[in-house]
């Protein structure tokens, strides 16, 4: 596995976990704060698909931050922020990413781009943004996680079941008693590492709203 398939499967990882938070709370959940001076979760949205467009667009050939991005707009709440055009500049900001990456070839890492006018070889703008991107979503499941309350089905091991359940490097989670157990040295048994077929990713059944195509 090369860097990029790696850079790849990371951003779709955090865009799984985005997708899975989104789909637990009711559309108003969307625009809650949890006090005047803090972010809602589309507002976060709005900020991470600015940032996507604009460092995404055009990536090897302009700077990284277009001269027609408004970042400030970006958190402020505006008359047309529906569910709708939230949804849409999620989906929007993640396909952007997802297809620029996509479209490199390893010769292309130590290429030079430049952000806000500061030089980055093209891996290191990519290391920028996946952990800018994750740190966004891990604001997006804290929020989804409070208002959704009690009802929240957790996204990685559940509180107390650390014995019962293992996670996979693809962000998956599967039960840690499902495993094949096979003869070895006298007798003694092995189990097989978490890409083995005969463990099952756990998947919870959620509001398809919110689970649209990573790719």
């Amino acid at each position: 596995m090369t860097y990029l398939d790696d850079a790849l499967r990371q951003l779709r990882k955090y865009k799984e976990l985005g997708d899975r938070a989104l789909a637990q709370i009711p559309e108003e959940g969307l625009f809650k704060r949890l006090d005047p001076e803090s972010n809602s979760i589309a507002l976060i949205i709005k900020h991470v698909s600015g940032n996507m467009r604009s460092r995404w667009t055009d990536f090897l050939a302009t700077d990284g931050e277009k001269p027609d991005r408004n970042r400030d707009s970006e958190f402020e709440e505006e008359a047309g922020d529906t569910p709708g055009s939230i949804r849409e500049r999620w989906e929007g900001g993640w396909r952007l990413t997802l297809e620029a990456i996509g479209a490199l070839a390893p010769e292309d890492l130590e290429k030079n781009v430049s952000i806000r006018g500061e030089p980055h070889t093209v891996l290191e703008a990519i290391n920028r943004q996946l952990t800018h991107y994750a740190y966004h979503v891990g604001q997006i499941v804290f929020l989804a996680r409070h208002f959704a309350g009690p009802a929240w089905q957790s996204l990685s091991i559940p509180r107390g079941k650390s014995r019962e359940f293992d996670v996979s490097k693809e962000g998956a989670r599967y039960a840690a008693d499902r495993r094949e157990q096979e003869p070895k040295d006298g007798g003694r048994t092995r189990s097989r590492g978490p890409g083995a077929a005969t463990r099952t990713a756990w998947c919870p059944r959620l509001d398809t709203r919110w689970r649209g195509s990573s790719g």
